[in-house]
């Protein structure tokens, strides 16, 4: 596969394999595999991130739970009803493969760059220590006329600024994905849940 057939969005991850392979789907007789992928931060924490490969990149029949690899990806998106209720499910869609020797010189790299169009009303808000904080949904545009929604949060100026953004404009935006978690409330108690997102490091306005 041709990595720069798509511009738009572009995600290159290194990390450690965490879960054996699963089917996922089968289309026009190729199979996709899930497993996830744990990518360290500066800080020490991790982001776990879901991976989506097809058979054709990688021996799908070996473990490879505890490997050191280096991946390109986009970062995709699809709809999963359950009930009456429908979740945006997140993945990173990998385009090549690399297997690393050992955890040397794996740096923990999340890098994402995406080229979208804002396709809901940015959410300005501040947390509870005060820090600005904005919500933004982009529609990114992938081959053969299909859309990726994919949630971006931008903090600091990046939030001022993008609160101003308006349904329709052009954005271009890097960062990375982070796996984040949080309590929901329900009328049953409050559950934890967990969200997939792209923390925004820069962004611009596409005139």
């Amino acid at each position: 596969m041709d990595y720069r057939e798509n511009e738009n969005n572009k995600v290159m991850l290194q990390g450690k394999i965490t879960m054996p392979f699963s089917l996922h789907v089968t289309y026009e007789e190729e199979s996709f595999y899930r497993t996830e992928l744990e990518v360290e931060r500066l800080s020490g924490r991790t982001d776990t991130i879901k991976l989506l490969v097809s058979e054709k990149l990688v021996n799908v029949k070996e473990d490879c739970t505890g490997r050191f690899v280096r991946v390109n990806a986009q970062f995709r998106s699809c709809n999963q009803h359950e009930g009456n209720k429908i979740h945006l499910i997140l993945h990173a869609f990998v385009r090549e493969w690399y297997f690393m020797d050992s955890e040397k010189g794996v740096s923990g790299e999340n890098e994402i760059t995406l080229n979208g169009f804002l396709c809901k009303p940015p959410v300005y808000r501040r947390t509870p220590l005060g820090r600005q904080i904005t919500d933004l949904l982009l529609a990114v545009n992938r081959a053969y006329g299909k859309t990726d929604y994919i949630p971006c949060v931008a903090w600091g100026r990046n939030a001022k600024v993008s609160a101003g953004f308006k349904v329709g404009d052009q954005i271009q935006v890097s960062g990375r994905i982070q796996r984040r978690e949080y309590d929901k409330k329900t009328a049953d108690g409050v559950v934890k849940k967990i969200a997939y997102e792209v923390s925004i490091s820069k962004l611009n306005l596409v005139e």
